[in-house]
């Protein structure tokens, strides 16, 4: 499984660093779940759908953050990417906290993979 991401990932992910310090950590583990499962997992993930796109786009929801400590998985950060099963590859989208912002960003989903 090969990982890319946005410049607009990267964008989110610098940010939510300062607050975050182990997020490229957690991530790593994220990317090592991702190469075993990469499709939706209930309650864990879910396919964004009404998106008129054909692309997979899935919304992990329970991301274990060490520096949110004593929270575990409910660490209310969200993770958006893409997977695109006949290549192995999977795109990292959107990276954001839930108390920052109530949904995903639709249309820079959309403005990338249409």
């Amino acid at each position: 499984m090969t990982f890319d991401e946005l410049a607009e990932f990267q964008k989110d992910l610098k940010g939510l660093l300062k607050k975050y310090r182990t997020l490229n950590d957690d991530l790593e583990i994220v990317r090592q779940v991702l190469e075993v499962f990469p499709d939706e997992r209930p309650p864990f993930s879910f396919r964004i759908d009404n998106l008129g796109l054909e692309t997979c786009i899935i919304k992990v929801k329970k991301i274990a953050c060490k520096a949110l400590k004593g929270r575990g998985v409910n660490s209310g950060l969200r993770l958006i990417y893409a997977h695109f099963e006949k290549e192995k590859k999977i795109t990292f989208i959107e990276l954001y906290h839930k108390n920052d912002k109530e949904n995903e960003d639709r249309q820079r989903i959309i403005n990338n993979f249409k």
